[in-house]
């Protein structure tokens, strides 16, 4: 006599399943990775120029602190070999499309949402060694790299929010109040979390905003 196989309890997945997405959730994509695929094509084209020829100074070379020239000419600013920017040229042309095809209504596979998951975490870690780097080792900050900054971030959460409420990230069913509590209040953590970068720029270069007071 044999047994028939448990059924799969509903709450499980298979990496092949669909997954519905929020138009909100669409757009903010859409925007985000347009946002940040403009401020790495502007980085890309004025990288060149410095190779180019290293007397070229970067129109967002404003002050001795906001000076693109300055992270543009450090070693960190090809931590693979190749200029930083053509990642995010890649990464954020993929965003873009990402979004404008959920827009359309197309429900994505899992697995494909795991991969996503998988991306804005490394480009969350990136910027924030990025972050260290340019605020106490090079000693200058970029406009069009914090525009990189605020806009992953912004995916790297709410990716996560939405692989959470769509159970693409299995949770136990104890913590389901907890994600719709998160997700009601969705804006403190990207919003405090801008806040404390802003702090640690006012804070490592106070010694030149307090000459402009």
């Amino acid at each position: 006599m044999t047994t028939a196989p448990a059924p799969r309890p509903s709450t499980t997945r298979r990496l092949t399943d669909a997954v519905s997405t929020s138009r909100a959730f669409a757009i903010l994509l859409t925007l985000t990775g347009a946002i940040a695929l403009a401020a790495s094509a502007v980085l890309t084209l004025d990288k060149f120029k410095v190779l180019e020829n290293p007397a070229y100074v970067p129109d967002c070379n404003i002050n001795p602190v906001i000076a693109c020239g300055s992270v543009m000419r450090s070693t960190q600013a090809a931590a693979f070999g190749f200029p930083n920017p053509l990642i995010g040229l890649g990464a954020f042309a993929v965003v873009v499309t990402v979004g404008v095809t959920v827009l359309t209504g197309a429900r994505l596979p899992r697995w494909f949402w795991l991969g996503l998951q998988a991306g804005t975490l490394f480009g969350v870690g990136f910027i924030t060694w990025l972050m260290d780097q340019t605020l106490y080792h090079i000693g200058a900050v970029c406009p069009y790299c914090i525009v990189v900054w605020i806009c992953t971030i912004a995916l790297f959460w709410y990716t996560t929010l939405h692989n959470l409420r769509r159970q693409v990230i299995p949770l136990p069913a104890g913590w389901r109040p907890g994600v719709d509590q998160v997700t009601r209040y969705h804006w403190v953590v990207p919003v405090a979390w801008y806040f404390v970068i802003a702090l640690l720029i006012l804070n490592r270069f106070w010694y030149y905003w307090r000459t402009l007071l």
